[in-house]
């Protein structure tokens, strides 16, 4: 490990959405459709500027061609500006194999020439 590098505390890894996969949340009785910046097996962020508290807790609908992801979560960090970072808390036994689908369409476009 490099000076001054803090270990990442993730237990899976994040990658990035390309544009098409957009998410549907609702949080403190406000609801919102955001566009996915990056995501895992254990989380999301999300870009919006509607600030959320870190702990409160959200319920996600993603809006993807792989079918039916539904999924709880709560606010691990909010970047003003920017987006919140949530932690998957419940996910469907029918919601992961799409959950799986869609991560690993992802980690293919990012692995092929000319996508960026």
């Amino acid at each position: 490990m490099q000076p001054g590098k803090v270990p990442s505390r993730r237990f899976t890894s994040r990658v990035q959405a390309p544009g098409d996969v957009w998410v549907y949340w609702e949080c403190q009785g406000r609801d919102d459709l955001s566009p996915v910046r990056n995501m895992s097996l254990g989380g999301v962020f999300i870009e919006t500027p509607l600030p959320q508290p870190s702990g409160a807790v959200t319920r996600l609908d993603f809006l993807v061609a792989e079918g039916q992801i539904r999924a709880d979560a709560v606010v691990r960090h909010a970047r003003a500006g920017a987006g919140l970072g949530m932690k998957f808390t419940a996910l469907g036994e029918k919601d992961r194999p799409n959950l799986a689908a869609l991560l690993g369409r992802l980690r293919r476009m990012q692995h092929c020439p000319g996508n960026a």
